[in-house]
């Protein structure tokens, strides 16, 4: 059921007409409260969607009643016109739920540069509308997939309420969001500030850690939605720790879903100076190329990960670093340690540790390795 989990929401999922696959590529949620409120995080990237400059005015107030969804492109670098699309896109949905446009968050995904027909979107637009149920929650998550193989949806379970979501991504997996379309739901009562600082409490710690492939897209959008439907107010700490789950569990399925992969790597590094220390070290090997190559080659060199720790400012002993591969410390001391053919990396999981000793914080970065498949996928890519 995923966003139509919690009380308060129905969804929909439709065929307007974008995708070639004739696959269901428009999605609608929908929050019938008795609350409305919202918060989001957007991508970081300076070159924004129409969605996106829209969007980022919509959630301003803290409130949204709804969110429309379509896959099979982008709308981005659309001009004029693309911008048009999105305020008409929101004007429709607004007109059938008998709100404001200004209420209605608006996401796009696909090829950048492609026009979205305007009138077909408009039309899946009205069919979601007539499809709106509680029970549709999944066809909503089908409706936002791009080259994804299966749909990622969620449902975390507090005490009298609950938190769902959907999300889409398997390509251009990179903070600051990785790339993504995400609608998550609670019927808890949380106020906006409230929301916002759970929201970025979460993705700082799930979505922004995912770094597949070091490009960032112009579409990402995370969305909150409360509809306070169960009437129980938790404790922020609570709500915060059932979203940081949420999101965590659809990150991961984002990493388990991207384009060609044969391997999920999660580094870990210990005893930084500062958080930000751990972050930069981890995504530094997450972006190394010669690593993911290696790990595809089921190849434990170490030595790629130490280069990788090198062009980092974070606080470290160069001579004195420790790296331990699916927990066999090959290097201690930055030397030689366990010989590497002790490493078994046929498995899709693969663990990093890297010990900086120059603290106490700790990080984990998620990555995956690059492949034939990788590269093949995104030099045919066309949505």
């Amino acid at each position: 059921m995923s966003v139509t989990a919690p009380r308060g929401f129905r969804a929909a999922g439709v065929t307007a007409g974008l995708k070639t696959s004739g696959g269901k590529d428009l999605a609608l949620v929908v929050n019938d409260g008795p609350e409305h409120v919202c918060a989001s995080v957007f991508t970081a990237n300076r070159c924004k969607a129409n969605p996106v400059l829209w969007s980022q005015e919509v959630v301003k107030d803290g409130t949204a009643r709804a969110v429309v969804l379509n896959s099979g492109g982008a709308n981005c670098y659309t001009g004029a016109e693309g911008f048009q699309t999105t305020h008409a896109v929101a004007e429709q949905v607004a007109a059938g739920l008998g709100v404001g446009a200004v209420d209605v968050v608006v996401c796009s995904t696909g090829l950048i540069g492609l026009a979205n027909p305007r009138e077909l979107v408009l039309r899946g637009v009205d069919d979601a509308l007539a499809a709106l149920s509680a029970g549709h929650g999944t066809d909503a998550a089908e409706a936002i997939m791009t080259t994804d193989s299966v749909s990622k949806q969620v449902v975390v379970e507090g005490s009298g309420w609950s938190i769902g979501g959907m999300a889409k991504g398997a390509g251009m997996l990179a903070p600051q969001l990785a790339t993504m379309l995400v609608v998550l739901t609670t019927d808890a009562q949380v106020d906006a500030a409230t929301a916002d600082r759970a929201l970025r409490a979460a993705t700082r710690v799930s979505f922004d850690r995912l770094d597949s492939d070091g490009c960032m897209s112009t579409n990402d959008t995370v969305t909150l939605l409360a509809s306070g439907a169960s009437g129980i107010t938790p404790p922020e700490a609570d709500f915060t720790e059932a979203l940081v789950r949420a999101c965590t569990d659809l990150a991961m399925q984002l990493l388990a879903d991207a384009e060609g992969a044969d391997h999920e790597i999660a580094i870990t590094v210990l005893n930084a100076a500062t958080e930000d220390d751990a972050v930069e070290v981890g995504r530094s090997v997450a972006r190394s190329n010669l690593f993911k190559a290696a790990v595809f080659g089921n190849d434990p060199n170490w030595g790629r990960v130490l280069a990788s720790i090198g062009t980092t400012g974070a606080a470290f002993d160069p001579a004195d670093l420790d790296v331990a591969m699916n927990g066999v410390w090959v290097c201690r001391a930055s030397e030689p340690h366990t010989p590497p053919d002790q490493v078994d990396l046929t498995g899709r999981d693969v663990s990093v540790t890297i010990d900086l000793k120059a603290g106490t914080a700790r990080a984990t970065v998620w990555t995956n390795d690059l492949t034939h498949a990788y590269v093949h996928e995104n030099s045919a890519y066309s949505s």
